[in-house]
């Protein structure tokens, strides 16, 4: 357990700044969406581990040759309160403290993100409960009063609706108002705001991480990408991206600059980077990546998941 604190330590490290950098700039990311996003998940959540994980296993070397030994180790320290015996000293014991810490943090962050993003929704639903009515053939499309073209989704699981703006009903043609609706409709099926809210969360907890900030950038622009994609089943590429254009050139209310309603870093800049990647991937487009390189970025995510998992249980890493 002594060498998988280590270990558990310099992968935590290397997921935290090289890895994160080079997806961010990768370019093959356009051309399969769904596997960067798998990815970014398992850097997330295999960079989480391994952080809590490297100080964990070396706050227990004392106790146990592997976790569940020094754990029962732990307990049995703890109940039976004699640290004496322990071999535990200040220096694992802060190791054992900052990952109690660490992992209360991000549940906590995690709880506090989903009820500030549930409260800012409920207000914006109030408010299009004032200010909207329901679309003449569609109950889950609601019509703003607004000469500005806007269109986005509020989630709130059966209560969802897709909210559009009187000026972009003027702007837009039947064709281009159906693929802004399927790409709208996409963010709701696809369940893109749950996703939104976990990275939402991993950066309020650890803003100084480049994986929670380019992450969160990155998820948010691939959740487009795949909702685009989607409309594309339906819709002609001309069409589709005409109604990007428009569709950005209005302004969205408060609280709703992506799907989670989370909001993002850099505000309007994030969203117009975001909407010119969109457009070019949209305009030049390349050949999706090949089914045998998605499988494989999908081996990586689960390879990436399995490193910190076996060298976390594993009881030949004594040391």
């Amino acid at each position: 357990m002594f060498w998988a604190s280590y270990l558990l330590a310099a992968l935590a490290v290397i997921l935290a700044w090289p890895v994160p950098v080079m997806l961010s700039k990768a370019r093959w990311t356009a051309r399969a969406p769904g596997a960067a996003l798998l990815l970014w998940q398992a850097i997330a959540l295999a960079g989480g581990l391994s952080m809590i994980g490297a100080m964990l296993t070396w706050g227990l070397v004392p106790l146990g040759d592997n976790l569940l030994a020094g754990l029962r180790g732990l307990a049995a320290l703890i109940f039976d309160n004699n640290p004496a015996d322990s071999g535990l000293d200040p220096v694992h014991v802060f190791a054992l403290s900052a990952a109690l810490l660490l992992t209360v943090h991000l549940v906590f962050t995690l709880l506090l993100t989903y009820l500030r993003i549930r409260k800012q929704r409920n207000r914006h639903r109030d408010l299009l409960n004032l200010l909207s009515s329901p679309a003449e053939h569609s109950p889950a499309t609601l019509v703003i009063s607004h000469p500005a073209p806007v269109a986005y989704c509020l989630p709130g699981g059966e209560g969802s609706v897709t909210v559009l703006s009187e000026g972009l009903l003027e702007l837009l043609s039947p064709a281009e108002l159906d693929a802004v609706m399927t790409h709208e409709r996409a963010h709701l099926a696809q369940r893109h705001d749950l996703l939104l809210l976990a990275f939402a969360a991993w950066r309020t907890a650890l803003p100084w991480l480049p994986t929670s900030q380019l992450a969160q950038r990155a998820v948010s622009e691939l959740t487009e990408m795949l909702a685009d994609d989607a409309a594309l089943h339906t819709a002609r590429r001309e069409t589709l991206i005409r109604a990007i254009a428009v569709v950005a050139s209005g302004e969205r209310p408060a609280g709703t600059a992506d799907p989670a309603g989370a909001g993002l870093p850099g505000g309007a800049e994030s969203d117009a980077l975001s909407t010119a990647h969109r457009l070019r991937r949209l305009l030049t487009p390349q050949p999706a990546l090949s089914t045998a390189a998605q499988y494989l970025v999908a081996l990586v995510a689960l390879l990436l998941l399995s490193v910190p998992t076996i060298l976390l249980i594993a009881p030949g890493l004594a040391g």
